[in-house]
């Protein structure tokens, strides 16, 4: 799809975690423009294969054309969450998987996809093309719902003034605009916050973004679906860019390189459990100051590895 563009971070320390295998065999649950995925199939030999997940159906599209010179590679429809229920057959098989967490530019950068607090559009921020939107959450949940997605998505420390300008506002009309919601947000904050160089409306659209999307309940069911696809030795990349999801990764990938669940209060482990994962990177690996100067998206982003045992 012309126009969809998305300028992959952290590429070439995503490549070499992956430590990918000429005849192995990958999935990108979160593929966007494919920016990832056509190196990653450049990479691979004919026998080596490459499966690629998206929600979107313009990320699905655009993948699907920028990636239809590789015969080994397959794009499909669906949740990265959904990924061990679509891929059964490759249960214990994958050499390597990747999720980059971020938005792509496509969406950020189309008024009508509701993503962006610059660009007038649509109040939606849907990932598919299904469910409730951006403007349905803003306009019907109550003060106390509006409170508990702005301070858990977006750790938005004016959460209950913002959410009161929101429902004083509704009461006057719907609020069905990205600008609307933009200047409602920018209103509730004291001078001093709005004269900050980051844009006053960014937490709450953030957080709007993720309860549309129920994206935290995603990215845990996504995390064990797809950590139950990998193979023994497998590597799994993770790219985040917001405290939020990169505390959910670190602690499911601390859990997996653990094994042991018994409570910490025992004096000794009881359960038998034994680490499942070993850390390939100790901290987020983070993009350097020449990939910071070309892409400032790539400032909150934080890759973790971790490989299957």
């Amino acid at each position: 799809m012309e126009g969809f563009e998305h300028v992959p971070v952290l590429l070439e320390q995503t490549l070499s975690g992956l430590d990918i295998k000429k005849n192995g065999i990958y999935l990108d649950g979160t593929v966007g423009g494919g920016g990832h995925s056509f190196r990653i199939a450049s990479e691979l030999f004919e026998d080596g294969q490459l499966i690629c997940l998206d929600r979107d159906p313009e990320a699905v599209s655009a993948a699907s054309e920028r990636l239809q010179q590789f015969p080994n590679v397959r794009v499909i429809l669906s949740d990265f969450r959904d990924a061990l229920n679509v891929l059964p057959e490759y249960a214990g098989k994958i050499d390597g998987a990747l999720l980059d967490l971020g938005v792509s530019s496509h969406q950020l950068d189309t008024p009508e996809r509701g993503f962006s607090y610059n660009k007038e559009g649509q109040l939606d921020m849907r990932m598919s093309d299904s469910g409730q939107t951006a403007a349905d959450i803003v306009n019907n949940s109550s003060f106390e719902d509006l409170c508990s997605i702005l301070r858990e998505y977006g750790e938005e420390r004016y959460a209950a003034q913002i959410a009161d300008k929101i429902i004083s506002a509704r009461q006057a009309e719907w609020i069905d605009s990205t600008t609307r919601l933009s200047e409602i947000v920018t209103s509730a904050l004291p001078p001093s916050v709005r004269r900050k160089e980051k844009h006053p409306a960014r937490k709450t659209f953030q957080a709007l973004r993720i309860a549309v999307n129920d994206e935290m309940n995603a990215l845990s069911e996504g995390l064990d679906g797809i950590f139950e696809l990998l193979a023994p030795k497998g590597r799994f990349c993770v790219i985040t860019f917001h405290s939020v999801e990169d505390r959910i990764v670190k602690q499911f990938f601390a859990k997996k390189m653990t094994g042991c669940t018994c409570p910490p209060e025992f004096p000794v482990c009881v359960c038998g459990g034994t680490p499942k994962a070993r850390a390939i990177t100790k901290k987020p690996i983070t993009a350097d100051d020449a990939e910071l100067a070309d892409n400032r998206r790539s400032r909150s982003a934080k890759l973790r590895i971790i490989e299957k045992i």
